[in-house]
């Protein structure tokens, strides 16, 4: 590329990858080479989770075997609750609570969670994505004055959070809406928290170091939050005496507001995890409370048939529906982007692998635009 530059590596290959690939033009995504509507109808975050870090979906024995051993490494020690409560006590963010908790994770790991040795770092990856669930939600748990529930083995591992978080068994209906929503951002290519992953894990760092990482990068506002954006957006709605289509119509008369959950960096139509989950409130709401279907359908389909959005290849993308599947489920808003952090721990940890197993430093240059020449004064005459 010579001294070319592009601005956010905009269009930059960087690494080969055969975790998942996306085809903006078509609104089409795959997990090493199944569609994402497929695995989100027919099979569970674990088979995903397998899929992802071992490059095959697991037969019924090799799954009752991994299940088993995501299961055995949800307890979290009483430390890592400790330093939990003590965040609580300063009222810090959940994303804040869980890069700090990931980090400690590390201090109980049995082994060297060595990056040369793939079976070492896969087996620190799947303790790291079993104690996530259980640290969010004990988290909440603690800030809401009550005690972290132990999790259970009977539930797999979408329905074990939410048991978790709330108390109750989740029903079937919302159990499978959480499920596909885990496995709808388990991976998405090298967006900006899996690359700060990759170039962590560059430098052989382990994968506690990594995934901290990751979190660190997806708690920002322009990639983790957006989820959070949109049922904010649709709180105020129905706190207002406005309709939907009569509030989104009054914001958008201001030239400086964008719509929440709609565009993205690589899709130019709608995107196909949006679908799913839009299917998926539709079962919540028919289970339910319609608001949250209702203003998302009413909002979608004026900003496409009256404000021409789609011809600007601007359309919804996964967060529009994911926050109102969220709360539909009684999640906390400022845990949305938690959650994506729980679920994207799969992608993260599946890409540290594979890119530390052909691994080059990931060291890019920058173009110098200071001044020039500049002639040393020493200090006293300065």
């Amino acid at each position: 590329m010579g001294d070319e530059m592009q601005k956010g590596l905009e269009g930059v290959l960087v690494a080969e990858s055969a975790l998942s690939a996306i085809d903006g033009a078509a609104g089409k995504l795959v997990y090493r080479g199944y569609d994402i509507e497929s695995l989100a109808r027919e099979a569970t975050y674990e088979e995903v989770l397998h899929l992802l870090w071992h490059g095959h979906l697991p037969t019924e024995s090799e799954l009752a075997a991994f299940s088993a051993q995501l299961t055995a490494e949800r307890g979290v020690d009483d430390g890592v609750f400790g330093t939990l409560e003590t965040l609580a006590d300063a009222d810090e963010r959940p994303m804040a609570a869980l890069r700090t908790a990931v980090s400690m994770l590390s201090a109980n790991e049995p082994e060297n969670p060595d990056p040369g040795n793939t079976d070492r770092a896969l087996r620190a990856g799947r303790r790291i994505t079993a104690k996530v669930p259980t640290v969010l939600a004990g988290y909440d748990r603690i800030r809401r004055g009550e005690e972290p529930l132990d999790p259970d083995p009977e539930l797999g591992h979408a329905a074990n959070f939410l048991y978790m978080l709330t108390g109750e068994r989740p029903d079937e209906v919302a159990a499978e809406t959480f499920d596909q929503a885990l496995i709808l951002h388990a991976d998405h290519g090298l967006n900006a928290s899996t690359f700060t992953a990759m170039v962590i894990a560059s430098t052989l760092a382990d994968v506690y170091s990594a995934v901290t990482g990751g979190v660190a990068a997806l708690s920002g506002s322009l990639h983790g939050g957006a989820n959070q954006d949109v049922m904010e957006l649709l709180l105020d709605i129905d706190a207002s005496e406005k309709g939907p289509i009569e509030w989104v119509d009054d914001e958008l008369d201001d030239d400086d507001w964008h719509v929440p959950g709609w565009g993205h960096r690589v899709y130019d139509v709608k995107d196909p995890r949006a679908k799913i989950l839009q299917t998926r409130l539709a079962a919540l709401a028919d289970a339910g409370d319609d608001t949250w279907h209702t203003y998302t359908s009413e909002i979608e389909r004026y900003l496409i048939e009256e404000r021409g959005l789609l011809d600007h290849d601007i359309a919804p993308n996964v967060d529009f529906f994911s926050g109102a599947v969220y709360q539909q489920l009684g999640i906390p808003v400022d845990m949305y982007t938690p959650i994506f952090a729980m679920s994207r721990s799969a992608g993260w940890i599946g890409h540290i692998i594979e890119y530390q197993d052909e691994n080059r430093l990931i060291r890019p240059r920058a173009r110098y635009v200071g001044p020039a020449d500049e002639e040393f004064i020493p200090l006293g005459e300065r």
